[in-house]
């Protein structure tokens, strides 16, 4: 269900964004908030175009790692709404661990933060010699042309968050990926309202300078959508 409340920036008009938090291998939950999705647009058609922007980690935990990525690549429904898919810091370790010169701790530290999940989804493990041959070619490829980021209106979308202290456009690759502090307690002003996931919560936090929209959805929360339209916010979750 949307909620309209006053967000904490601005979209140029005409453009709705549908931010999704990290799905984490929960791809019946993703299917679930894809419906929901094209239902509000049905209710509620957009003014000029409506955008799905998720926000990185698709991979590792969950149970359908491989379906989420599927899903990714041929979304139901959503009423001809474009998309653009942000890298996450779980994606980031998987490409380095399917890199054809991987580093050799890059498969083992995959694993301890995952992995395990993701391969099992293709029905592999790191023991089977040929289990990168089992991941799709065009899985791999959509992981690889992710963003790290997407500005908007007022707002920056990224997978973790910002160094408060750092410009925009001088932020190191993996702050925006990996990064809590000192970004989490950060009290002051950033040059955008930073939308970010990364650190699940129980519900969605809001603040002046930052939404963060990973709820957990892997560890038995929600997976939620931040819906943003002019200076207007409201959430879907399932």
């Amino acid at each position: 269900m949307f909620f309209e409340d006053l967000a904490p920036g601005r979209l140029p008009p005409g453009l709705r964004v549908y931010a999704i938090g990290d799905v984490h291998g929960c791809a019946d939950r993703l299917v679930a908030l894809y419906a929901a999705i094209d239902a509000d647009l049905a209710a509620r058609p957009s003014p000029s175009e409506a955008l799905l922007l998720h926000l990185g980690d698709y991979v590792d935990r969950g149970p359908d790692s491989a379906g989420v990525l599927e899903a990714l690549l041929n979304p139901s429904g959503l009423a001809g709404a474009g998309a653009i898919h942000l890298l996450g810091n779980h994606e980031a370790m998987m490409l380095e661990a399917c890199a054809a010169r991987a580093p050799p701790d890059a498969l083992a530290f995959w694993m301890a933060n995952g992995g395990l999940a993701t391969l099992e989804s293709y029905g592999t493990d790191p023991h089977e010699p040929e289990w990168l041959a089992r991941i799709p070619c065009a899985h791999l490829a959509l992981l690889r042309n992710c963003p790290l980021q997407q500005r908007l209106g007022d707002y920056l979308f990224v997978h973790a968050g910002v160094r408060p202290d750092v410009p925009l456009d001088r932020q190191d690759p993996e702050d925006l990926l990996w990064i809590r502090e000192p970004f989490l307690s950060w009290r002051g002003k950033l040059e955008s309202v930073v939308v970010h996931g990364h650190t699940p919560m129980p519900v969605p936090t809001i603040r002046p300078h930052r939404i963060g929209i990973d709820t957990g959805a892997c560890f038995g929360g929600d997976l939620t959508c931040l819906v943003l339209e002019e200076g207007r916010m409201g959430f879907l979750a399932v």
